[in-house]
């Protein structure tokens, strides 16, 4: 049963891990045997992403690169097959949310959004693909949202790239299922991290309804993603493609309650 969930030998690409949900996920990866690559916009967030590895005992190799330039991620994925070797898990983790009304949300603000939530997806698994078909097969996990199934007010960018994911996710493992690669999203729920710090004190509103709303009764946190996200990454779930896999605490089957 070990065996099923191992990823010893397996290199895992996990965009935008210097920090929160991507570094939780590529903790949980390396403790299953993998060999981290991340990256991020900048030198300063990937050294002091390669620093917070090492407290934890693990060795991973950052690149600086930015995900929605294509240009820039061939040459990266180049270069870590290279210096490392060919990628067999990508996480496509990087991603950004502006909260701003729909109708005073700039079309820049809002392309913005889903060239980075949608477009860089897109570009990184077609830069990866070519050599996981080669290899023989691949695992793409996509970190998708409950705004792939739901809308809320202020994040209509956030939401129609997070619903595209959700379908990109699809058509990748309907087409590339017969080169054995199986593309799964992984959909957080509302998770404790430093940036919801500030909406999850006693008393805040917004506290109360995400604890109201979950079945749960609390935050989610990143550890409650590094199970689920060794699970897509490993043999263990080689039968499963194009599926959504959201931890959320039970949000997207819970009505609510009678007021």
């Amino acid at each position: 049963m070990k065996d099923m969930f191992s990823l010893r030998g397996k290199i895992a690409l996990v965009t935008g891990a210097s920090y929160g949900i991507g570094f939780g996920i590529a903790v949980a990866l390396a403790k299953a045997g993998a060999t981290i690559v991340f990256n991020d916009l900048k030198q300063d967030k990937v050294d002091s992403g390669k620093d917070e590895y090492k407290k934890l005992g693990i060795d991973a190799r950052g690149y600086v690169f930015d995900v929605t330039d294509e240009e820039k991620v061939v040459s990266a994925v180049s270069q870590i097959e290279k210096e490392v070797g060919i990628i067999d898990i990508l996480v496509n983790n990087a991603g950004i949310i502006k909260r701003i009304p729909m109708h005073e949300m700039s079309a820049a603000d809002f392309r913005q959004v889903v060239d980075i939530d949608l477009n860089a997806p897109f570009i990184m698994a077609k830069a990866v693909i070519p050599s996981m078909i080669k290899k023989g097969g691949g695992k793409i996990i996509n970190i998708c949202s409950m705004m792939s199934e739901l809308g809320r007010e202020t994040v209509s960018a956030y939401a129609a790239a997070k619903g595209g994911l959700k379908m990109l996710t699809k058509n990748i493992a309907s087409e590339y299922g017969q080169y054995n690669i199986q593309c799964n999203g992984l959909g957080p729920g509302y998770i404790a991290t430093p940036q919801t710090a500030p909406l999850r004190t006693d008393g805040h509103p917004f506290n109360s309804f995400i604890i109201a709303k979950t079945p749960a009764a609390r935050w989610g946190t990143p550890e409650d993603l590094q199970g689920p996200a060794v699970f897509l990454a490993s043999g263990a779930s080689d039968f499963v493609n194009g599926h959504i896999l959201y931890v959320d605490g039970g949000i997207l089957a819970y009505i609510g309650k009678q007021p």
